[in-house]
């Protein structure tokens, strides 16, 4: 990590060079314009029609709760089918009205592409990708939020930072699980990295 002194035996790496941007500008505008079409609908929700329509749509959504909830248990391999899509829907649904009650500042926006960024350049621990956007400006805060966002798999991150070290010198297992942990992996996350690599 920058600013920091690799220990005697080890090789070390120069700082990571930043990732070549990416054109998130469709992606951007992708997400805006999904928000301003959810606000949208919101909006039209909430104007409210006469009595009678939302009535009418309040016995709709009802019937249609009241016949999914009522299916027989012995259902057709369709219908199973048909009840799981409509529960993998409902859950995405839920899950981007959460992301969406989660609104992030510009900096964590930020962040969190950034750190996708270099993960798909290198590897990375928690700890270390956090200290390398802390380096690149991030308050400890949103470079927290930028990480975790990633849900990221560090033990996996360990495996492949072991094999880059092995692509690039020679290291005894001990070796190896003591520069992982330099890195900033766990103990647990460099043995199995280690492991995973073959030795």
């Amino acid at each position: 990590m920058p600013g920091q002194p690799v220990p005697p035996g080890y090789a070390g790496f120069p700082p990571p060079v930043a990732p070549p941007k990416k054109n998130t500008g469709k992606i951007v505008l992708a997400v805006v314009g999904g928000l301003v079409g959810l606000c949208c609908i919101g909006a039209v929700a909430t104007l409210g029609h006469d009595d009678a329509t939302k009535n009418t749509a309040a016995a709709a959504t009802a019937a249609t709760t009241t016949a999914a909830t009522k299916q027989p248990t012995t259902e057709p391999a369709a219908g199973v089918a048909t009840k799981a899509a409509t529960e993998t829907t409902t859950k995405a649904a839920v899950q981007a009205t959460t992301k969406a009650a989660k609104k992030l500042t510009v900096s964590q926006e930020n962040a969190v592409e950034k750190a996708a960024d270099y993960l798909d350049y290198t590897a990375f621990s928690r700890s270390g990708l956090i200290k390398q956007l802390k380096y690149e400006g991030f308050s400890t805060k949103d470079a927290t939020v930028g990480v975790d966002a990633q849900k990221a798999d560090w033990k996996e991150q360990a495996a492949k930072k072991a094999k880059e070290y092995l692509d690039y010198s020679s290291f005894s297992r001990s070796g190896l699980i003591k520069q992982l942990e330099y890195e900033g992996f766990t103990a647990a996350q460099a043995s199995y990295g280690v492991s995973k690599v073959g030795l």
